[in-house]
C-alpha cells in the first residue's frame, strides 16, 4: 500500500528535520508524531519537509498533541528555534494555545487542516497571524449552491439529508440560499441512513417529479440510492458533498454520480512536477502531503518577498499570488483562501474527475 511505501522516507525526512540545508528560512512544521493522528501528522511532515529540502530551507518539526497546553508548548519551541513561519497544525486546540504567543513573536501560521469559523473570527479580532489553507467550513455549501443555480435552475430538484448534524446543516444552508433566489425544491426529506435498500425513497422522488437530487449523506447511502433508482428505471442525477470522497464500498458507486468535493490534488496539472519528484523518492502524494508541500512553498515565497520589500511576512501573505503544488493560492484580508477550492466532480472509473465540458 502507499502508506507502507512512503514510511521509510518519512523517517528520513523526520530525522532530517531541524538540520540546516542552506541559508534559507527556518520553517516550523507542527504535526502529531504519535497517537491517533500520527499518520496524518506523518503526511504533513513528509509533504512539508520534502518541499523544504527542495527549497534549501530549514525545518523545525514540533510535535502536536492536540491540546491547548500542547499548543502553548509548541509555540515556545517554535520561538526558541527562531522559526519565521509555522505550518501544519492539524487541531483547533493547538492553535488556540499557540496563537497568542506566536502573535507576540511575529510568527505567522498557515494551517492545512483546521476549518473552524469561530477560531478565525477570534484570530482576526485578536490580531493572531493565522492563515488558512484549508477551506472555511461554509465553502462546501457555497459551491453546491452556485453549482445548483448554474446547472439545475430549470430542473425539478430535490434536497434530502441523512439526519446527521452535518447532513442537515449542509442541506439546510443550500435550501435557504436557493429559496432566497426563488428556486424551491419539489421534494425535501430526511431519509434513514445505513439501509440495504432505498426503493421507497426513489419511488417518492419519482412521484414528486424530481430529476435532480442533492444528498446530504454518506457515499454508501448515495450508492444505494443510485442503484435502486437504476433498478426501478428512474432517471435521477445524484449529487453529494465532500463526504463522497470515501472508500468505494460496500456497494460500488455508479458512473456519473456527482459530488461537490475537494479535488484529488495529485491529479491537478500544477501538481505533476512535484508528484513525479515525490514518487521518485518513494512518497505517494495523498492525504495532507501536497497541501503541506504547498504551505511550505507559500512560507518560503512569502518570506522571500517580505525580505525584498522590507515587510513583515504576515503582511506579505495577504494579497500575494503564490505558485504552489496545488495551484495558485492567495489569501484575502480575512486570511482565508480567495478562491473556493471545492469543485463539481463526477465519478468515472475509479475516481472523481471534472465532468466533461458540454460540446456546442
Amino acid at each position: 500500500m502507499s502508506v507502507l511505501r512512503r514510511l521509510p522516507l518519512l523517517f528520513v525526512l523526520l530525522s532530517a528535520a531541524g538540520s540546516s540545508y542552506a541559508a534559507g528560512i527556518n520553517i516550523g512544521v507542527v504535526a502529531p508524531q504519535d497517537g491517533n493522528f500520527a499518520m496524518l501528522g506523518a503526511e504533513i511532515s513528509a509533504g512539508a519537509n520534502f518541499e523544504i529540502q527542495a527549497q534549501k530551507d530549514t525545518a523545525t518539526v514540533v510535535d502536536e498533541p492536540c491540546t491547548e497546553d500542547g499548543g502553548r508548548a509548541a509555540a515556545e519551541a517554535l520561538v526558541a528555534a527562531k522559526v519565521q513561519v509555522a505550518i501544519g497544525f492539524l487541531c483547533t486546540e493547538t492553535l488556540e494555545g499557540a496563537l497568542p504567543r506566536l502573535k507576540d513573536a511575529g510568527i505567522p501560521v498557515i494551517t492545512v487542516s483546521v476549518r473552524s469559523r469561530i477560531l478565525m473570527e477570534d484570530a482576526l479580532k485578536s490580531g493572531w497571524p493565522l492563515f488558512r489553507l484549508a477551506p472555511v467550513d461554509s465553502a462546501e455549501a457555497a459551491m453546491a449552491i452556485d453549482t445548483i443555480l448554474k446547472n439545475w435552475a430549470a430542473e425539478p430538484m430535490a434536497l434530502i439529508d441523512d439526519g446527521t448534524i452535518h447532513g442537515r446543516e449542509l442541506v439546510g444552508a443550500i435550501r435557504n440560499a436557493l429559496e432566497e433566489k426563488g428556486l424551491k425544491p419539489v421534494f425535501t426529506d430526511t431519509y434513514r441512513p445505513g439501509q440495504d435498500q432505498q426503493i421507497a425513497l426513489v419511488r417518492r422522488l419519482k412521484k414528486a417529479g424530481a430529476t435532480r437530487v442533492f444528498v446530504g449523506g454518506d457515499r454508501s447511502d448515495v450508492a444505494v440510492i443510485a442503484r435502486d433508482a437504476k433498478s426501478e428505471n428512474i432517471s435521477l442525477v445524484l449529487m453529494g458533498g465532500d463526504a463522497m470522497r470515501a472508500a468505494d464500498q460496500p456497494l460500488p458507486l455508479l458512473e456519473s454520480v456527482q459530488a461537490i468535493a475537494l479535488p484529488e490534488y495529485g491529479t491537478l496539472p500544477a501538481a505533476q512536477q512535484t508528484v513525479q519528484a515525490m514518487r521518485a523518492g518513494g512518497i505517494e502524494p495523498d492525504g495532507y502531503i501536497l497541501p503541506a508541500a504547498a504551505a511550505a512553498q507559500i512560507a518560503s515565497q512569502a518570506a522571500e518577498g517580505a525580505k525584498a520589500d522590507n515587510k513583515p511576512i504576515a503582511d506579505k501573505l495577504v494579497g500575494t499570488a503564490f505558485q504552489t503544488a496545488i495551484g495558485p493560492i492567495s489569501f484575502g484580508q480575512n486570511h482565508e483562501l480567495t478562491q473556493n477550492p471545492y469543485r463539481l466532480l463526477e465519478w468515472r472509473g475509479n475516481a472523481f474527475v471534472p465532468p466533461p465540458t458540454p460540446s456546442n
